[in-house]
This record gives C-alpha cells, structure tokens and sequence, in this order.
C-alpha cells in the first residue's frame, strides 16, 4: 500500500490507503458538496488539470470524473487505449514522471493493478486508481456513500451476492473499516482473496464467507451484487454462468431489502430486469453517487 500521509502527495490505489478518519473526511465532504446548490459550491481544484489513462472502457467512471472537474473548477484530459499505452512504447515510470510535469491529479483504470502501483511509485502527483482487475476504491467511496444516506450510518447488514472480483474485495476492505456487517456469498472458487481477508481482519473484521445466497440474505437490510464475467473473462463466459447457477438477484431472494449493482447490468444474468427496476432498488442513487464520492476525494487529495 502507498502511504495515505506521504510528505509529497496522497494516492488512492486501494480503499485501505486512507485511515478511517481519511475515509470519514472524504464522505463528509461528498455529502457536503451534494447537499450545496451549484451556485454555493466551492472549486478548489480552479486552474488544475487532470489525466485520465483509460485502457478500460468506462461510462459512469469517465463521466463522473470529467464531470467532477468540472464542477471543482478544473479541467480533465482523456486519454484513451489509442492515446497512450501503459508499459508498450515507453516504461510506465517514464508515462508518471512526464504526466507529473503537466498535470495535477493521475487516475488510470487498467487491468493490471502492477501498473497502478508503478504510477503511484513513480509519479510526483496524486495517482487514484479507477479500477484495475484487483480493486476499484471509488466504486466503495459511492457504495458507502449511499449506505450512510439509506441508513444514516453504517449500523446494517450487507449481503453481497455473485463473484468476489475486485468491486467485491474493495468492499470488503470499506466495510472492514466502516463496521458494516458483511456476508459474502460465492460459489466455490469465486471467494475473495486471501490477501484481502487478511487486511479486512486487521482493519476491523473480516466478512462472512459462504456458498449459500439465501444464508447471506437472510438477515441483511441490504443486497449488493455484480457481474458474473467481467472484463477480459469473455473466454470463461460459458464456465461462469455454470458456476453461477441459483446466485442470481430476484425479487424473491431479495424480498423488499434494497438492492445495489455498481453497473454497467447484465440483466438477466447476476440480476433480474425485476430486481433492478424495483422500488426499492437504490442502484441509480449509487451511480450518481460515484460523482459525488469522486468530488469528496478529489478536494481532499489537494488539501
């Protein structure tokens, strides 16, 4: 892990970089900037710059970040798979150290979570991870977020539903650190990684492990859930839907709980066109909270 309190700059490459105090602060301030009418909001990031490394396609992640800038006063350059290419062409400490001249703020959402970390080692400037194949820590910033607004606090039970992939293992680590109550149910195979157990375990507690949905949702206030194949597994498709078989969200292993999905849905797979459109789906609340959380954390990397 980076150190969150390093002498030059602060990084986000996963959840457990920030102290929970960190963690709070960045959340208050999300809150803070959403509950403000436009005209009354601050732009601390005026005259600042932005690179965004996407070798990863991404809706929400790309528009709630440039639109973050904006709102902040500060501008966004995408750069794109056809625009730079991270360790082909040129070393990624070269791509840091170059970006660091020009701009102010570095995020980067690629496959390998190696590369994250060299920008971080290398770059003289904040570097935020937007997703790699191992974590996604703003994905868990506007999870939280949403969780403190349905709840007002972090006192509930969250049963996560599916495979145990990157949005799942940073969860862990925030809900570790928050005190939320987790289960995790995978099937055989799918869990989260030792690693990840561990650093939940020193944060606070580990989640609850388990290969049965209906044991997980039994007592939880809220269900989460997320595709089955992501990014880059299209060659275990088939595999995966076998797999995954009865861990599908509907609306009768859910019942009235609220549901979250990060997005981008396979309805029909991991959840029902049911589920995600029911009242009681927070699933929209929790897309546009990735702005919101992403404001909190880009105003705090610059303090």
């Amino acid at each position: 892990m980076n150190d969150p309190q390093s002498d030059e700059h602060r990084n986000l490459v996963t959840i457990d970089d920030l102290t929970p105090e960190a963690l709070g602060a960045i959340l208050d301030g999300a809150a803070t900037r959403k509950a403000a009418a436009p005209a009354e909001r601050d732009r601390p990031l005026a005259g600042q710059t932005m690179a965004m490394l996407f070798e990863k396609p991404s809706t929400r992640t790309r528009v709630s970040f440039e639109t973050g800038m904006t709102q902040l006063g500060g501008h966004a350059i995408f750069l794109g798979p056809e625009d730079i290419h991270l360790g082909h062409g040129e070393p990624i400490r070269d791509t840091a150290r170059a970006l660091s001249g020009y701009v102010d703020f570095i995020i980067a959402r690629v496959f390998a979570h190696d590369d994250v970390l060299d920008l971080a080692e290398y770059a003289s400037v904040p570097v935020i991870n937007a997703l790699t194949d191992d974590a996604h820590p703003c994905q868990t910033l506007a999870d939280l977020l949403t969780i403190r607004e349905q709840f007002g606090g972090f006192d509930a039970s969250v049963a996560w539903v599916g495979d145990g992939n990157n949005v799942c293992q940073s969860f862990a680590l925030g809900a570790a650190m928050t005190g939320l109550d987790l289960t995790i149910a995978t099937p055989e195979g799918y869990g989260i990684d030792d690693d990840v157990r561990e650093r939940a375990a020193a944060l606070g507690e580990a989640p609850t492990e388990t290969n049965d949905p209906a044991a997980a949702v039994e007592d939880a206030d809220l269900v989460y859930t997320d595709v089955w194949v992501s990014m880059g597994q299209g060659d275990e498709r088939g595999q995966r839907l076998d797999d995954f078989a009865g861990f599908q969200v509907t609306p009768s292993l859910v019942g009235d709980r609220p549901v979250m999905h990060c997005l981008p849905a396979h309805r029909g797979e991991e959840i029902t066109d049911e589920a995600l459109e029911s009242e009681t789906a927070i699933v929209w609340k929790q897309a546009e909270n990735r702005l919101h959380a992403q404001n909190g954390l880009l105003a705090w990397l610059a303090e």
